[in-house]
């Protein structure tokens, strides 16, 4: 992807994507560790931006109960 931030919806359909690449026929055991710590860092990002959002409606949550 380009240097753009991506969407949450972005990043889980990269990381779709980078899953796949393992059962494709594609895969290559040279290149499974560094496509590995790609997927990892990728869906440490997607969990960020779901604890950030799950905070956000925690917080919208709250008003609204007010």
């Amino acid at each position: 992807m380009s240097e753009e931030k991506m969407s949450l919806n972005q990043k889980i359909e990269e990381l779709d994507g980078q899953v796949e690449w393992f059962y494709s026929d594609d895969f290559k055991l040279e290149d499974a560790t560094s496509k590995y710590k790609e997927a990892v860092k990728l869906a440490k990002e997607i969990e960020k931006d779901l604890n950030e959002l799950k905070n956000e409606i925690e917080i919208l949550a709250e008003d609204f109960s007010k």
